[in-house]
């Protein structure tokens, strides 16, 4: 019998490497209660999953729900470019043209995942999207029922989420 045996040199650390592997799911609420109830296991499984889950706000809020499902969050912003996914809660979309506009553009180029959640959505971005199901974790219903509770809120807590996507299948983590 023969062996081989093949070294394989350590790659150079690279900075500019990890930060391009990194993937930034940029999510866009009008409020706290919304994201958890609406999308907040699937927040939680993407978190767990490696990605950086960014929630925008208006001020004020209450961070404590959504720190629970292991998401960051900050104030809105005009600029959301650069991130690997968007996700944007219906109430959010209609109060600012700027939000309209990122998701319209992200829809558009197709290099950003869109996900979306809620009712009444203009004609052009239901056809761009499909309902979509996340199955949530065994995890991702713990700790969604924990954020439930720090936003005081008694809704049960189901095995999917349902939401809008450009990606016409189940979401993945």
């Amino acid at each position: 019998m023969t062996t081989s045996t093949v070294a394989f040199g350590a790659a150079p650390a690279s900075h500019s490497l990890s930060r391009e592997l990194n993937y930034r799911l940029d999510v866009v609420a009008f409020d706290v209660v919304d994201v958890v109830l609406s999308a907040g296991g699937w927040l939680f499984d993407r978190a767990m999953a490696g990605w950086k889950v960014s929630v925008l706000l208006p001020a004020p809020f209450d961070a404590r729900p959504l720190q629970i499902l292991g998401v960051r969050t900050r104030q809105w912003q005009a600029d959301l470019v650069g991130a690997a996914g968007l996700a944007v809660g219906a109430e959010a979309f209609a109060a600012d043209a700027g939000i309209r506009d990122a998701v319209l553009r992200a829809l558009d180029h197709s290099l950003t995942e869109v996900t979306l959640w809620g009712d009444e959505w203009p004609r052009s971005v239901d056809r761009a999207t499909t309902a979509v199901h996340h199955r949530l974790s065994a995890a991702a219903r713990v700790f969604k029922r924990h954020a439930l509770d720090a936003a005081r809120i008694s809704e049960p807590v189901g095995p999917l989420e349902t939401l809008r996507s450009d990606q016409h299948a189940w979401l993945s983590v």
